[in-house]
């Protein structure tokens, strides 16, 4: 399930006694949040414009798909590796590093933009080394999120981070649109570039240091020992395996984000401006439901609740797929970012304070391959289907898919099914 992991929400059960923004006075957590919050939605920006520009490019659902190859790939190869040096090194500094890379990669695509690109290739490879870096970056934040927080806070900080998510998938993709029509690709890419100061200001300042914990049983050197460990860990812990394969595949059949400029463009008719709406569709579902879940935070049969909202989520994709009424399509997308938020946040918390803190960069890696592993090599199965059988029907497909892997995870993941915390 697309996009932003024992114990879950319920684990603070005087969360709905306190401010839904308890763990925002938390000085550290804080600036992170807030560096996030321009980061993410200048990076919504950037994967809104490359979908239209290459769509522009090449008028070609295959080559939409084939962004998601290129994200993928990278991630899949270097986040094991990733999560290993997250657990090693100062987790603060190794995400300056990251977010640098980010920051140049996204400069050197508005250059080439403004300069007259005609061609997909740099943009594919700009793509895959941002998605490298990515790779890196997210197992030293997700790890580095549980120190700058104290365990009764927690729940409510991974509520927090999920909202600024989807905050920045609100405002992105709309802030692109309007850009697109105006202005072109060129000058969403920069201000992406730009976005990036945010996060690197607000890690520079922190007092935290970032070192993974003082916990003897981490490790001090990057080895295929240190490696093992981790996937040891996550192989014998069987709700983390159980949560990760129900998340990979449910987002590798319900990927219909990446043909969004398909439905824009030809099916619902709604040109660039609507292309930025129905970007921003899921997120406003998902920003209502972190709200809610952050101010609440309880949530009983937790198990039971993360599989219905993999199988909500699966029906709206359906829905999405078969409509032809534009506002009808905004609601279904809602619907999905709304069932995508409930699980994304139940999933996240079980999964972190499960993770002893020298194992979570580790943890968070494996994880990647499942959570990004699942929607970005959907999107290529997506484009490839729509290629063949047109988008509606490849959106529809995905989502029966979907709803099949919920009701097996049902009848044969008793552990999950069973889960309440």
């Amino acid at each position: 399930m697309p996009a932003t992991d024992p114990n879950t929400l319920a684990t603070s059960g005087a969360l709905g006694r306190r401010s839904a923004f308890s763990s925002l006075r938390h000085r550290d957590f804080r600036l992170l949040w807030l560096g996030q919050i321009v980061s993410v939605t200048g990076s919504q920006m950037q994967m809104v414009a490359i979908n239209w520009h290459i769509y522009l490019l090449t008028h070609s659902a295959l080559a939409l798909g084939m962004v998601g190859f290129f994200r993928a790939g990278p991630i899949i190869l270097c986040s094991l590796l990733g999560g290993v040096v997250a657990d090693v090194i100062d987790r603060r500094r190794l995400m300056m590093v990251t977010q640098s890379v980010m920051l140049t990669c996204s400069a050197i695509l508005a250059l080439i933009t403004f300069g007259g690109l005609q061609r997909v290739w740099p943009i594919f490879l700009l793509t895959s080394m941002a998605s490298a870096a990515w790779a890196f970056d997210t197992p030293a934040r997700q790890s580095l999120m549980p120190s700058l927080v104290p365990a009764k806070d927690f729940p409510n900080a991974v509520s927090l981070s999920m909202l600024m998510f989807q905050i920045g998938m609100i405002v992105g993709p709309a802030l692109a649109g309007f850009v697109l029509a105006s202005r072109g690709p060129g000058l969403v890419y920069a201000m992406n570039a730009a976005s990036f100061v945010a996060v690197i200001g607000g890690l520079a300042l922190m007092r935290f240091r970032g070192r993974p914990g003082e916990d003897q049983s981490a490790p001090t050197r990057i080895t295929i020992d240190a490696f093992r460990e981790g996937l040891r860990f996550v192989w014998h812990t069987p709700i983390i395996v159980q949560t990760m394969t129900l998340d990979f595949v449910a987002t590798f059949f319900a990927s219909a984000n990446q043909l969004l400029p398909i439905f824009a463009t030809d099916i619902l008719k709604v040109g660039a401006h609507g292309f930025g709406f129905l970007g921003a569709a899921q997120a406003s579902g998902s920003v209502i439901t972190g709200l809610a879940m952050a101010r609440f935070g309880t949530v009983k049969n937790q198990g039971k609740v993360v599989i219905g909202s993999v199988a909500i989520f699966g029906a709206a994709t359906v829905a999405f797929g078969v409509s032809r009424v534009f506002w009808f399509s905004l609601l279904m997308l809602a619907l999905a970012g709304a069932a995508d938020t409930v699980s994304t946040i139940l999933r996240q918390t079980i999964r972190q304070l499960a993770t002893p803190n020298n194992l979570r960069g580790r943890m968070t890696s494996i994880n990647m391959v499942f959570f990004m592993g699942g929607p970005q090599l959907g999107e290529v199965e997506a484009g490839a289907l729509a290629s063949l059988i047109g988008a509606p029907l490849s959106v529809v497909i995905g989502g029966v898919g979907c709803l099949v892997a919920a009701a097996f995870t049902f009848v044969a993941a008793k552990k999950l099914r069973r889960y309440q915390q």
